[in-house]
This record gives structure tokens, C-alpha cells and sequence, in this order.
């Protein structure tokens, strides 16, 4: 065994024992046993807001909360990114008021961050500045009380992105939400050969039933494509060097991951990202060209485990349920969200084993979506069913 499949063996080890509660333990109505179903609450893009004054969504946040603090069936929550929209500012205030709200879920929330919280803070309809080709500096939007930029360290994304950690990741492999769900933070075992993936707080992974879960810091927007910062004429050095180092800290989490899948008794995976990496958004290719590292790897990872597979996202915001990485799979989505097959955008690709969900986001009511994993079920893939995998969607009363 190498060194790596000898640290995810004690990763796997680690996991079944750590916390009893994540496989055993009941909260409220919840079986008991390892091979129990168990329910999640998955949503992303929310709360949102169509100017930076507009706190319609925020204020419905609460009843949202309830309805799904009133379902028996969920045991976690998990947030797919995108805490507020692409047209309100990036603020340490704001980003507070969130991590409150998240504090009255019933159940232990999983979040991971999305590109409007920090990779694209940089942009003016956020708060940020605009590149002035006169000065070759930023001009930053300003309060006009104060005459101080308006956002977070002018919309800086690592800033902000540091923020984000400072608020909703203060202590490695804890949630958020309440609850007892412990999770292994990449910050708690980092790849030895680069101990600088101990910054990635955010990437997690846990196992309950049989089904491993992991998180990784994808976010949408212009941080992985080629969308200068500032809307500068190139991308700075900072740019370029916070996307690669994060890039390849994800990659390797997503192998010490699959790692753990491989040598634990775990019957499938589920991995979730903000970024919805086949999503064009009326584009060329090259707009998502900067996934292709991470699309490879889940592909390729797919296919070695021989077992289902499925990737929840947010992001593009309308709801869609297909296989990216098979030609012509059926697609299930909202309006006519399935008219393109997404697996043009990274083609090649043949990895029957896999599956995904876009999360419906970005809308008034707001939405959940009901999933359900039901340990050695094998669902045929269908609209609302993969594998050891069934959903719904549950709007808000």
C-alpha cells in the first residue's frame, strides 16, 4: 500500500468512528442503523437579491428555514453556494447576517462557497471597481457617505474569499447549522508533498451509510475561466496564482476522496461544487475551458470506482438532471434548459456511473430540493432517481 492509499485507510478508519452520530445516531424522527436511508436538504443560489437594497429573499430566509427544520426526514442541509446575487456587495456585515440566519437550521448545514461571495466581488455591479485603462489602477465603487469603497477590501476576491472562511469556516471540520455532523476538513489533512492545501478550510468529506460525500471550492463566474479581474485588459499574477493553487488543492482532495471510497466500505459518492462546469452561459467553449481539469478528474475517478456517482451544483440556477459525461443522456430541467446537450461543452467523455443535479435557485418562493439515499438501492436513472439516489423538489408554502 502507498503512502497515500495508507493515509486515506486511516482517513476511512478515522471516519466510521468519528463521530458515531454521522452513522448511527438519531436526531429527531431518524432511523437508526448504518444502513438506514437518510434524507438531505440541498439548495444554493439564496438568498438573493435584484439590487443591493433588496432584502425580499433575506427576509423570507427565516420561514424557509422552518419549512425545512419541519421535515422529519432531513438530517443535513447543504448549501451550494451563492449567497447573495451578482448585483449586491460584497460586505463583512452581510456575510455575518447569513452565518446568523444558518444558525437557527435544525440540522448541521455543509456549505461551500459560491463565485458571488468572493471570486467575483471584484466586479462594480457587486461593489468592487473597474479597471481605468487612463491610470492602469482600479477605480473602486465608493460609498458616497463615506467616499470608502463600498465592498469588502474594494472587492478584492482573495480577501473576500478569506472572509468567507473567517465567517462560515472559523473552526476546520466543524458545520454549520446546528446538529452533531463531524466532517474532515483538507485544513486537518492536507497532501504531505503540499502542505499549503491546509488554506482550503472549505473542502470537507464525510461518510454516513455507505455514502461518502466531499466538497470542493468550484466557484462559477470568473475565476476558473478567462475573465480578468477588474475587467482588466489580462488576468493579474494574483488571479492566475489563486486559480491554480486552488485548482490543484482540489484535485487532490477529490483523490484523497476517491482514495477513501476505494478502500472504505463505501457503496457510492456524492461531491458537490458551486460551479455548474458545462454551463456555457451563452459563451464560447473557452468560458469553461478552466474546469477541464476537474471535469477529467471526476470522470476519471467515475469510472475507476465502478459505482454511482453524483454531483450536486448551483450556479446556473435553473434545475437540471442529466449525465454530463455520457453523449446524448436524457435530461430532466425546467423550460428549455435541456434544448443543448451539456456534454458538448467538455466532450470525450463516456462514464455511464455518474449523474447530476443543478439546483433550482435564484427564485421567488424559494426551492429545496428533497434528496433521499437509500444504502444498496439501485434505482433506475430516471427524472427524480439514480442508483442509491431519489429526489424531489419542495417549494416554499
Amino acid at each position: 500500500m502507498n503512502r497515500r492509499m495508507y493515509a486515506a485507510a486511516s482517513l476511512a478508519l478515522a471516519l466510521s468512528v468519528v463521530p458515531a452520530t454521522t452513522a448511527t445516531a438519531s436526531q429527531g424522527g431518524h432511523a437508526r442503523g448504518a444502513r438506514a436511508p437518510f434524507t438531505l436538504a440541498v439548495y444554493g443560489d439564496a438568498p438573493y437579491g435584484t439590487s443591493p437594497s433588496d432584502t425580499s429573499e433575506f427576509l423570507a430566509t427565516p420561514a424557509f428555514i422552518a419549512n425545512v427544520n419541519a421535515d422529519p426526514d432531513v438530517s443535513t442541509v447543504v448549501h451550494v453556494g451563492d449567497i447573495h446575487s451578482g448585483k449586491q456587495y460584497c460586505t463583512a456585515a452581510y456575510d455575518e447576517s447569513v452565518a446568523a440566519l444558518w444558525k437557527t437550521f435544525a440540522d448541521p448545514l455543509v456549505y461551500t462557497p459560491g463565485d458571488n461571495e468572493w471570486a467575483d466581488c471584484h466586479k462594480a455591479a457587486e461593489g468592487g471597481g473597474k479597471y481605468n485603462a487612463a491610470t492602469g489602477k482600479i477605480d473602486p465603487v465608493l460609498d458616497p457617505a463615506t467616499g470608502q469603497p463600498v465592498d469588502h477590501a474594494a472587492g478584492n476576491p482573495v480577501a473576500n474569499l478569506d472572509l468567507v472562511r473567517k465567517n462560515f469556516f472559523p473552526r476546520a471540520g466543524h458545520t454549520l447549522g446546528s446538529g452533531t455532523l463531524r466532517v474532515l476538513s483538507q485544513a486537518e489533512l492536507p497532501d504531505r508533498a503540499h502542505p499549503e492545501d491546509a488554506r482550503y478550510v472549505e473542502n470537507v468529506l464525510w461518510i454516513k451509510n455507505g455514502t461518502l460525500f466531499v466538497t470542493i471550492n468550484v466557484p462559477g463566474g470568473s475565476n476558473n475561466d478567462a475573465d480578468p479581474w477588474y475587467g482588466a485588459p489580462t488576468a493579474s499574477q494574483e488571479q492566475l496564482d489563486e486559480a491554480a493553487r486552488r485548482t490543484a488543492a482540489d484535485l487532490r482532495w477529490l483523490d484523497t476522496a476517491f482514495a477513501v471510497a476505494h478502500v472504505g466500505a463505501v457503496s457510492s459518492v456524492v461531491v458537490t461544487t458551486q460551479a455548474d462546469m458545462w454551463d456555457l452561459d451563452g459563451k464560447p467553449a473557452t468560458h469553461v475551458a478552466g474546469y477541464e481539469p476537474l471535469v477529467a478528474s471526476l470522470a476519471s475517478h467515475t469510472a475507476a470506482f465502478a459505482k454511482p456517482v453524483l454531483l450536486l451544483m448551483g450556479d446556473s440556477h435553473v434545475y437540471r438532471s442529466d449525465n454530463p459525461l455520457s453523449q446524448g443522456a436524457p435530461c430532466a430541467g425546467d423550460q428549455d434548459v435541456c434544448s443543448s446537450d451539456a456534454w458538448n461543452s467538455h466532450p470525450g467523455y463516456s462514464v455511464p456511473n455518474f449523474h447530476r443535479i443543478v439546483v433550482h435557485g435564484s427564485t421567488v418562493p424559494l426551492e429545496w430540493l428533497k434528496l433521499t439515499v437509500t444504502p444498496g438501492a439501485h434505482h433506475p436513472t430516471t427524472d427524480t432517481s439514480f442508483g442509491p439516489f431519489s429526489w424531489s423538489r419542495i417549494t416554499q408554502p
